[in-house]
């Protein structure tokens, strides 16, 4: 089997399928594997899937579990609902996570590392591949020139610009959403230490929300900022300034606590938001996308890697129950995974048209949800979290 791409998507997939009795190689572009990136939210559904793959005791010493979700009003400062996280395990089985970006890769590439039937082959870009009857024929380029290599199947992780998207015949850009994201890392103990506590926190605003966590078991505050606006650069780490971010958060707007917080890095990055128009079906002949090379996601549900992660066990189990026909095993992966990923998709999107409403619509969203209630506003979710691999296999 051959993997493109070695974020959390892609050793994800390459370590279940090394765990289905598989021999896998990942080509990776970078140089290194970067500890790099913000925080990440692995709800029950992601944190379920991890554990069962045996990365546990990896991760636990780098988790915080968030006791709740707790929103509140940009401007007012004050709580509209509370969402219980802590209880996770209890209601779904599994718990809830937040965890650093850097931290979840590092225990995925050392548990890839460890892992016989894995090999990762940094600085090798993937220019193409054809499919054929009897697998793949994947070509690719690194430092000691043009690399090629016969394989099963190819699972393509690689990304929002995926490469082998285009070559799979869909040449659609992405979507700028017309929002971009800023992030940054603090110190704990540079914040109130209301802000310390292991909460989830969501501010909503107009045109603008914030949402900060701590990370690094509690040693370091990640802090996002989504605000409505027209730069559309690439990529996802131009450096920015607290001067240009608070060009989109006005004082005038949000408490002093949300305020002073945004207010503690000097330095931040941000990136630009995009989607793409869903997919039918992500696979051709051998070869499949995984993640956001299939469906990418805005960060409105956090819900982005989770569906890479739950991609990847799926993608996995449907090649070892089919090892002598790849091509139906991919096309029942696409098909059993469609229809929960475009609701997410679907879902990810409202949220961020609610998150930003303002005036007498923000009130009427803040009026709701605090008559719903936190528990009541977890069951809407129950679909999602509760999530396990299918145990029959079908195409639909």
């Amino acid at each position: 089997m051959i993997v493109v791409g070695a974020g959390i998507g892609g050793l994800t997939a390459a370590l279940a399928l090394a765990r289905n009795g598989f021999r896998v190689t990942v080509l990776e572009q970078a140089e290194r594997l970067e500890e790099t990136g913000a925080g990440i939210q692995l709800s029950p559904n992601a944190a379920r899937t991890l554990i069962d793959l045996g990365l546990g005791d990896r991760l636990r010493p780098h988790v915080v579990v968030p006791a709740a979700l707790r929103v509140l009003g940009a401007r007012s400062g004050r709580e509209i609902v509370r969402m219980p996280l802590g209880e996770a395990t209890q209601r779904y089985g599994s718990p809830y996570w937040i965890i650093h970006r850097g931290d979840l890769q590092a225990a995925l590439g050392a548990a890839a590392a460890q892992e016989i039937d894995i090999s990762v082959k940094l600085g090798m870009r993937m220019e193409d591949f054809v499919t054929h009857p009897n697998g793949v024929t994947v070509s690719a380029r690194g430092r000691t020139g043009l690399w090629d290599e016969r394989g099963m199947a190819l699972i393509a992780a690689d990304g929002l610009w995926s490469l082998a998207r285009a070559r799979l015949g869909f040449k659609e850009p992405p979507r700028f959403a017309g929002r971009t994201a800023w992030r940054a890392l603090v110190p704990a103990k540079d914040v109130a230490p209301e802000l310390r506590e292991p909460l989830i926190h969501l501010w909503l605003g107009r045109d603008a929300h914030l949402v900060h966590y701590p990370v690094q078991a509690g040693r370091l505050i990640n802090i996002v900022v989504i605000t409505t606006d027209s730069w559309s650069g690439p990529g996802w780490s131009e450096p920015a300034s607290r001067v240009d971010l608070l060009r989109h958060f006005s004082a005038r707007y949000w408490a002093p606590q949300a305020h002073s917080l945004v207010r503690v890095p000097e330095a931040w990055l941000k990136w630009a938001l995009y989607d793409r128009r869903p997919l039918m079906n992500w696979s051709h002949g051998a070869a499949a996308l995984l993640g956001d090379a299939a469906h990418p996601m805005l960060p409105f549900l956090a819900q982005g890697a989770a569906m890479a992660i739950e991609d990847a066990i799926v993608a996995a189990q449907c090649l070892a129950r089919m090892p002598d026909d790849t091509a139906l095993a991919l096309r029942t992966y696409s098909a059993v995974r469609r229809a929960r990923v475009w609701k997410v998709q679907r879902m990810a999107a409202r949220n961020g048209e609610r998150y930003h409403l303002g005036g007498v619509a923000g009130m009427l969203r803040n009026a709701t949800m605090r008559a719903m209630g936190g528990e009541r506003l977890l069951r809407r979710y129950d679909w999602l979290y509760d999530w396990r691999p299918p145990a029959a296999l079908s195409i639909t």
